[in-house]
C-alpha cells in the first residue's frame, strides 16, 4: 500500500512538472515580445521578411497588431502580414488579412496592392488546376481558385483603374479567362463522349455567352452544332453552324 501511494505521488509530481514546463513554454512564447516597442517589432518583422523567414515575420506582425492596433506601424503591418501569409502558403489567411486591410483602410495609398495580392494568391493557387490539363478528366476539375482570382483582379481594375498593378492584373485576367473557357470546353467534349448531348450543348453555349473572343469559341460552336444535331434540334444546329462559318470557317 505504501509503495502504491509513493508511486502515485511520484506520478503526480511528474505530471505537475510537465504541466508547469508546458505553461512556462507557452508563457515564454506569449510574452517574448511584451517589452518590445512597435518600431522594434516592425523592424524584426521586416528583417524576417527579407530573409524569407515568414513564420517569424507573421509572429512579429501579429504581436505588433495586437499590442499597437492604432499605432503608426499598424496599417503597414496588416498589409505585410497578408504578404507573409501568402508566401507562407496560407492563402485563406492572406486573403482574410487583405480583406481586413481593405475594410479598415479603403483609401490607403496601398489599398490597390491589397486587391492585387488577393488576386495573386488565388492565381498561384489555381495554377495546379491547369497543370497537365489534358491528362485529367476535365469534368472533375474545380476552377474555383481561377474564378476567384479573376474576380479579385477585376475588383482591382474597377476600383483602381490607374493602379500600377492594373496592367499585370489585366494580362493575368486574359490568361485566366482563356483557361476557364478551355476548362468548359473540355467539359463539353467530355459530355459529348458520354453522349450527354444536352449537357454538352449547355456547356458550349456557356462558353459563347461568357467567354467570347477566347480561343475556345470556335470549338465550342462546333460542339453545339454536333450536340444539337444529335438532339434533332436542327434549327439550333444550323444557327450555330452559321455563326461558325461567318466567323471562323476561313480561318482554319
Amino acid at each position: 500500500m505504501y509503495q502504491l501511494k509513493s508511486l502515485l505521488t511520484i506520478t503526480f509530481a511528474l505530471f505537475l512538472t510537465l504541466q508547469l514546463s508546458a505553461c512556462a513554454t507557452v508563457d515564454e512564447e506569449s510574452f517574448e515580445d511584451a517589452d518590445k516597442t512597435a518600431a522594434a517589432l516592425y523592424e524584426e518583422a521586416k528583417s524576417a521578411l527579407a530573409q524569407e523567414d515568414y513564420e517569424t515575420a507573421i509572429q512579429r506582425l501579429e504581436s505588433l497588431e495586437a499590442r499597437f492596433p492604432f499605432g503608426k506601424f499598424a496599417q503597414q503591418a496588416q498589409l505585410d502580414m497578408a504578404f507573409a501569409y501568402y508566401k507562407f502558403e496560407e492563402p485563406e489567411s492572406a486573403i482574410s488579412s487583405a480583406n481586413r486591410f481593405i475594410k479598415l483602410y479603403p483609401r490607403h495609398p496601398h489599398a490597390d496592392y491589397a486587391y492585387y495580392l488577393k488576386g495573386l494568391v488565388k492565381f498561384n493557387q489555381g495554377q495546379s488546376m491547369f497543370d497537365g490539363l489534358t491528362s485529367q478528366d476535365p469534368a472533375q476539375r474545380d476552377p474555383e481558385a481561377a474564378s476567384r482570382s479573376f474576380q479579385f483582379f477585376r475588383d482591382l481594375i474597377k476600383n483602381f483603374p490607374n493602379s500600377k498593378y492594373a496592367k499585370d492584373a489585366s494580362e493575368r485576367m486574359v490568361y485566366l479567362r482563356n483557361n476557364l473557357a478551355r476548362h468548359e470546353l473540355y467539359a463539353a467534349q467530355h459530355y459529348m463522349k458520354r453522349e450527354a448531348y444536352l449537357a454538352a450543348a449547355n456547356r458550349a453555349k456557356y462558353i459563347i455567352e461568357t467567354f467570347q473572343t477566347t480561343p475556345s469559341t470556335p470549338d465550342a460552336l462546333l460542339v453545339m452544332v454536333e450536340a444539337y444535331k444529335e438532339l434533332r434540334l436542327n434549327d439550333l444546329a444550323s444557327d450555330a453552324q452559321r455563326v461558325y462559318d461567318l466567323n471562323f470557317a476561313n480561318k482554319n
